[in-house]
C-alpha cells in the first residue's frame, strides 16, 4: 500500500502541512512573548515600563535619579551649571549616552 504515491493519493506533500502549523503556532507564541508576555521581565530599572524597542537599562520611571534631577531644575531649586555637573555624573553612573534633559 503507497499512500503518498501520486496515483490518487494525496502525495508526499501532505508531510508539508504538520510543518507549516507548527511554524505558525511557534511564531505565534514567540510574538506573544516579545510583545504582550512580557511580566517581569518587561520592566526596565526601578520597575517602570519599558517599551519593546528599548534597551534593558532604561525606563520611563519617575523615581529615577535623572528624572529627579530634571524636575529640580524645571523647579528652578538648581541651576543650569548644576544641573549640567550632576547630569553628567548621572549619566557616568547609569549609561545614558545623550545630553537631551531629563528622561
Amino acid at each position: 500500500m503507497n499512500t503518498l504515491a501520486f496515483d490518487g493519493g494525496p502525495g508526499p506533500w501532505i508531510l508539508l502541512f504538520p510543518l507549516f502549523w507548527a511554524t505558525v503556532v511557534i511564531g505565534g507564541l514567540a510574538l506573544l512573548r516579545r510583545t504582550v508576555w512580557r511580566g517581569g521581565r518587561g520592566l526596565g530599572v526601578g520597575g517602570g515600563f519599558r517599551a519593546p524597542w528599548q534597551p534593558a537599562g532604561t525606563a520611563h520611571d519617575d523615581r529615577s535619579p535623572i528624572a529627579l534631577l530634571g524636575r529640580r531644575f524645571a523647579a528652578g531649586e538648581i541651576d543650569e551649571d548644576e544641573y549640567w555637573r550632576r547630569l553628567s555624573v548621572l549619566d557616568e553612573q547609569f549609561g545614558r549616552t545623550g545630553k537631551g534633559g531629563a528622561v
